[in-house]
């Protein structure tokens, strides 16, 4: 281990390869095309064989074929392994020291009487809209729901709008929102962040102040879908089907129960469902 971790970390020493590795950890536990991280990281795919490379000989990143497509996801007990190392290695038995580091307790649950979610997409004009409203309307007495963009859309996609309309939600309310509207001084503090696309959990975002818990739960974006308006509508009811089948598991968990560490897995394991045919 003591010659594993120094080659680790040399191997993170370089920055695109750190950038990399990054990605990789917003996507966990998605397996990523080889394809969609070199559009993401603007990589030529020779260069980005070469980094892919350097971070499955340090163990950091596993491989697996799916058809004629290389995927790729974080070897998450190596990164934990690597990341505990340096905190037990630095804190030489006196956690005091290391505490300042990581200020929120894996083995504590959750304990707000209501909860702050926010859900990112890149446009917030239609995944981010639904599941803002879905989850609004299942549970909100217990949540406080927001949804925002990194690049939204002037307007709602008339589709989605309609889909909701269909559902019986409220779409008054509803517009399309940048993400910077939630990193400012009185923005609330968020207990959950999730990313509802793939788009939007490739791109760097600030820290969220306070730790909250995040997981990504990518699903193919409707508004990309061309055909008869028919075909396009029927993307947009799937999109909603599957956010709504995921929230109804949100809420469902025992959240002030559960340790933070059984939560997140809980969370990502719901990202994972209902992905047949995405691209993800």
């Amino acid at each position: 281990m003591e010659q594993v971790i120094p080659n680790r970390l040399a191997t993170l020493g370089h920055p695109q390869r750190l950038a990399l590795f990054r990605l990789l950890m917003r996507r966990y536990p998605d397996r990523v095309p080889a394809t969609e991280l070199a559009q993401a990281l603007g990589l030529k795919p020779n260069t980005l064989s070469t980094y892919i490379g350097a971070l499955m000989q340090a163990g950091l990143v596993s491989q697996e074929r799916q058809g004629t497509s290389l995927r790729y996801a974080i070897d998450i007990e190596a990164a934990r392994d690597t990341i505990g190392y340096l905190l037990n290695d630095c804190c030489r038995g006196r956690p005091e020291i290391c505490l300042p580091l990581t200020s929120s307790d894996g083995n504590a649950p959750m304990t707000d009487d209501k909860f702050n979610v926010l859900f990112i997409c890149t446009g917030n004009s239609a995944r981010s809209i639904f599941a803002e409203s879905i989850l609004r309307d299942l549970a909100g007495d217990r949540f406080n729901v927001y949804s925002a963009g990194t690049r939204p859309q002037s307007e709602l996609n008339p589709f989605a709008v309609e889909v909701l309309e269909q559902k019986g939600h409220d779409v008054t309310h509803l517009r399309s929102k940048h993400i910077s509207e939630f990193q400012a001084a009185d923005a609330p503090a968020f207990d959950f962040v999730f990313t509802v696309c793939n788009q939007a959990a490739n791109e760097e975002c600030p820290t969220w102040p306070g730790q909250p818990i995040t997981a990504h739960w990518g699903l193919p974006d409707p508004v990309k879908v061309e055909g008869s308006d028919a075909e396009k509508s029927l993307a947009f009811q799937q999109a909603y089907g599957t956010l709504r089948n995921r929230m109804l598991g949100f809420t469902s968990l025992p959240l002030t129960s559960l340790d933070r560490i059984s939560l997140q897995k809980a969370l990502d394991d719901a990202g994972q469902t209902d992905k047949e045919g995405t691209s993800a």
